[in-house]
């Protein structure tokens, strides 16, 4: 079974361009956006999931 941890992003919603931005701090390049919240968190999700990925892939 795949281990979890939880993490904290920043959010803020962008007025002008209608969507939610985030960011998870101590983490480089977690960043992403969303339309809605949902989607954000998926998609923070899905990049949290490619920056550990390559993290194991080198070793780290």
């Amino acid at each position: 079974m795949p281990r979890t941890r939880a993490v904290t992003a920043d959010v803020e919603s962008d007025f002008e361009a209608h969507v939610g931005v985030g960011n998870v701090p101590g983490l480089p390049g977690a960043h992403s956006q969303g339309a809605t919240v949902d989607e954000l968190q998926r998609n923070l999700r899905a990049v949290v999931g490619l920056i550990q990925a390559e993290a194991r892939e080198r070793g780290e």
